[in-house]
């Protein structure tokens, strides 16, 4: 039988809070939750006769916490953080060669080299379970905040995470964006200016998406207009494969160009002017690295890369183009 105790502070009833005081919408986080509306605001009615006031009042349409709802929410996030803690101190303790690991790689980075090493590190250390998710930028912050991610692979530097305290970094390569196209008029130049991209449509990332944003900067930087976008895609091989079909231009991480020049045979490439770069990294909580399965984990990827001569590979071809 449930106490009281765990009836109010279970998982699915912090949840369903969490989730209606981000979102401030009943309809909204209903959705996103995969329930019905009535079933949340029954959920919520039950947590407030439970800690005995109200956690949410309305002005109209808009829907505010109460005083009593930010005590909640500062008390929730206490228990997460707890429970956080609590899970990486039980980590820390356990095997290189047990256990699991959760990844969640950016939807719009190529995993082609990382699905390889995966396949290798699961030849030696089969009682591992690794779990890749391909997520957007917020689903991987979700993921981290709330210790369902180990480890996150993205592009920074990333201002929309705030909170980089409690945050580690490991850099695994430096990123150029390149131009990629099949302009016969541009196909003799190493670099190429933005405004001289502009005399045909795009194929791009999704608005949202990181790598669209840095060009969107870049333009804007250069006091230009951003170019007209035909098609956008979450994938870098889409991308790749409309831009070869149709007579569009795109941008693409040079990782990933480089890692694809068959599929690119037919399509020039050029480094933008001025430079548009960033880096892929591990982003992690704090102390996640001295879990020993992660440790070891870092430290053959290294040796992955180191072995494969990827790094020094991938300077070759950019410093050809």
């Amino acid at each position: 039988m449930k106490t009281q105790h765990e009836s109010i502070f279970s998982s699915k009833t912090l949840t369903y809070f969490l989730q209606l005081a981000e979102t401030m919408s009943y309809t909204q986080a209903a959705q996103i939750l995969g329930i019905t509306q009535p079933a949340l605001t029954q959920q919520i009615k039950k947590l407030e006769k439970n800690v005995g006031a109200p956690l949410f009042y309305s002005v109209g349409k808009k829907l505010h916490l109460s005083d009593a709802g930010y005590t909640m929410l500062d008390a929730t996030h206490q228990i997460y953080e707890t429970l956080n803690r609590a899970t990486d101190e039980v980590q820390q303790a356990t095997s290189p060669d047990l256990g699991e690991i959760n990844v969640g790689i950016l939807a719009s980075i190529d995993t082609g080299v990382f699905f390889d090493f995966v396949v290798k590190f699961y030849e030696r250390h089969p009682n591992v379970k690794l779990t890749i998710y391909s997520l957007t930028r917020k689903e991987i912050w979700e993921g981290l905040e709330n210790n369902q991610l180990d480890l996150a692979i993205m592009y920074l530097p990333d201002g929309s995470i705030k909170n980089w305290k409690q945050y580690e970094i490991k850099t695994i390569l430096a990123e150029n964006l390149l131009f990629v196209h099949h302009n016969e008029k541009l196909k003799k130049r190493r670099k190429v200016k933005l405004k001289d991209t502009l005399n045909r449509p795009w194929v791009g990332y999704p608005l949202d998406f990181y790598v669209n944003n840095q060009l969107h900067e870049a333009f804007r930087n250069e006091n230009i207009d951003s170019p007209d976008f035909a098609a956008r895609f979450t994938q870098p091989e889409q991308l790749l494969q409309f831009a070869k079909k149709t007579d569009t231009y795109t941008a693409l991480p040079d990782s990933f160009v480089a890692s694809r020049q068959k599929e690119a045979a037919g399509l020039y490439q050029a480094q933008f002017e001025p430079a548009i770069n960033f880096e892929m990294s591990f982003v992690y909580r704090k102390g996640k690295s001295e879990i020993p399965r992660i440790t070891n984990f870092f430290q053959e990827f290294d040796q992955y890369l180191i072995d494969k001569d990827y790094i020094s590979r991938l300077t070759e071809s950019i410093e050809e183009k």
